[in-house]
């Protein structure tokens, strides 16, 4: 297929580029690098299957020639208030890219009888009193908050893809993506993985917020993008949950990533500053991609960081 992947020089995009190029598929890229990284696609650079546009998509978009798939995945996804590239500092760009990104994707999709597929988040299901998050839940979220430029544009980008589905009989599907990690991450991203896995790289005291007891699920980036692909190639049409079920605590996270590393600066517990309604516990609900996709994550936490580090390593600058 020939497929346009837009935020292709994102950390999931890049990873995205990568593995469809190697099914033998031709790959057009595009990203305005507002978040994504020149770097990330770098190595792409002469492969004659991939071509890259310099575009934001919140913009009247074209495309040259025919396209068979387009895979949405261009937004500022960082949580990080103090990151110059995360939601809080670019909310009219996450709302737009969320808007009318999705809006111009999917006019391509539907000119061109394309297949599309939504990047969207577990962060739709808000601060959930729902545990597991199954995709039947319908949310815990506040449309006014400052986290909610990032939610409410993906809820959105949902609706829209829906409204496309079922008016236009656009060929649609929908990934609701949790937590993920591996190379390309960017460093200052604000999510715990890259917070604590710099901190022990640096031997500096882990930081942990409260008692650690809020939960997370980590799903290693090459398993991710296999659920993705697979989600592409199916029929499916409703939201699927693409996710590490298993759940554990941040100080329980904190602890293995100093084992791993080997780490001896041990923990600091520091007063809860985390940002409004940060979710207290996220663990997805992967039964529906286990019977529809017939995927579950298979690479281990430890396999998972052990692979990771020599990135982090590199970006950090120590041996």
């Amino acid at each position: 297929m020939r497929i346009l992947i837009t935020g292709a020089a994102g950390f999931l995009g890049s990873h995205l580029c990568d593995r469809l190029l190697t099914e033998g598929h031709t790959i057009i890229g595009m990203d305005n690098f507002i978040t994504g990284s020149p770097d990330n696609i770098a190595h792409l650079a002469g492969n004659e299957n991939f071509s890259f546009y310099k575009r934001d998509v919140s913009n009247y978009l074209f495309v040259p020639g025919k396209v068979d798939a387009i895979l949405h995945f261009a937004s500022p996804a960082s949580p990080n208030p103090q990151s110059p590239s995360g939601y809080f500092n670019l909310p009219i760009q996450t709302m737009k890219a969320g808007a009318l990104g999705t809006h111009n994707c999917l006019g391509i999709a539907r000119a061109q009888n394309a297949r599309f597929l939504l990047a969207s988040t577990s962060e739709i299901y808000g601060d959930p009193e729902v545990h597991p998050q199954k995709e039947t839940y319908a949310g815990n979220v506040d449309p006014v908050g400052t986290r909610a430029v990032y939610d409410e544009a993906k809820r959105f980008a949902e609706s829209l893809t829906m409204a496309y589905h079922r008016a236009h009989g656009v060929n649609t599907s929908i990934v609701r993506i949790f937590n993920t990690y591996g190379p390309r991450m960017d460093l200052e991203d604000g999510r715990a993985l890259p917070n604590l896995l710099k901190q022990a790289l640096l031997d500096q005291p882990l930081t942990v917020y409260g008692t650690g007891g809020q939960t997370r699920s980590f799903c290693y980036v090459d398993d991710l993008v296999d659920g993705i692909i697979r989600l592409l190639y199916s029929d499916e049409h409703m939201p699927v949950n693409i996710g590490n079920p298993n759940e554990m605590t941040i100080l329980q996270f904190a602890q293995a990533i100093n084992k791993i590393v080997g780490n001896k600066a041990g923990i600091t517990y520091v007063p809860d500053a985390r940002s409004e309604r940060d979710p207290q516990r996220r663990q997805p609900d992967i039964t529906r991609a286990r019977e529809i996709l017939g995927w579950e994550p298979k690479v281990s936490l430890e396999e998972g960081i052990r692979r990771t580090i020599p990135f982090f390593k590199q970006k950090l600058g120590v041996a």
